[in-house]
């Protein structure tokens, strides 16, 4: 067997040419997200309710695209991918990043929330996978990276959301699903299940004693990540370097489900 060696092996992350979808892009890991797949050399459709902020991003972001979307809804969801294909033609890449939560416990929790953080961490997954999906295979295949979370394969408590760990352990197993369904076909579906990383989600626990205490005391790396520390992971599944890897849950933990 003849191996060959790659001059730039740094080359198979860039994604020249390539179009990306990336949702809940207007602050956070979603705007993260597509600063770093646009350095890489993606076009990117950012997309989130909050039309000002996307607006703001794009002007950051050559040759790019903002569009206003309420994961929520059906319609909405719909329109996104049309507006990616008219502006671009195609979709390469899909990173399902949206997602909502409440931290309350059960006995506390209203089940129409409940029906909503179904709505946006799930369906909205399921829903942009089938719209995409077409288009990807078209194309002669692409990448799906969900944005799961290390509380899609273990409990949260004492930290009490039970919406968000029931929606991300539904996104963890239908990748490995859609994976399957996928991959003779040229489409790779992956997961990254981050630990706690500074967003609007976890902005209470920022600066929160208590919560830092928790974080340090339970985490073999004892403190939060750093938004950098997911760019290596996302590049990696969106691009060739990991062209080999499919049905894969990429945790980006500290260590914290190593227990």
């Amino acid at each position: 067997m003849t191996t060959d060696v790659a001059v730039d092996p740094f080359s198979l992350f860039r994604l020249d040419g390539k179009v990306a979808i990336v949702t809940g892009a207007s602050s956070g890991l979603g705007e993260r997200f597509a600063r770093v797949l646009h350095a890489a050399g993606a076009s990117v459709v950012v997309a989130a309710r909050r039309k000002e902020r996307l607006d703001a991003l794009v002007t950051e972001l050559p040759g790019s695209l903002a569009v206003a979307c309420d994961l929520a809804v059906e319609a909405q969801r719909v329109n996104l991918v049309d507006e990616a294909i008219a502006r671009f033609g195609r979709v390469d890449i899909l990173v399902n990043n949206a997602g909502i939560t409440r931290v309350v416990g059960i006995e506390g929790e209203d089940i129409d929330f409940f029906r909503e953080a179904m709505e946006v961490n799930v369906t909205a997954v399921w829903h942009l996978c089938k719209l995409v999906g077409p288009h990807m295979l078209a194309g002669g295949g692409g990448s799906v990276i969900n944005i799961a979370s290390m509380l899609g394969l273990v409990g949260g408590t004492p930290v009490k959301q039970a919406n968000y760990c029931a929606s991300k352990g539904a996104v963890v197993n239908m990748t490995r699903e859609l994976a399957l369904q996928w991959g003779r076909k040229g489409i790779r579906v992956n997961a990254i299940c981050p630990g706690w990383f500074p967003s609007e989600m976890t902005a209470p626990m920022e600066d929160d004693e208590a919560s830092q205490r928790y974080i340090k005391q339970n985490s073999p790396i004892p403190r939060m990540g750093e938004p950098q520390e997911l760019d290596g992971p996302l590049l990696l599944l969106a691009s060739d370097a990991g062209g080999f890897m499919t049905g894969h849950m990429l945790v980006v933990d500290g260590g914290w489900t190593a227990h």
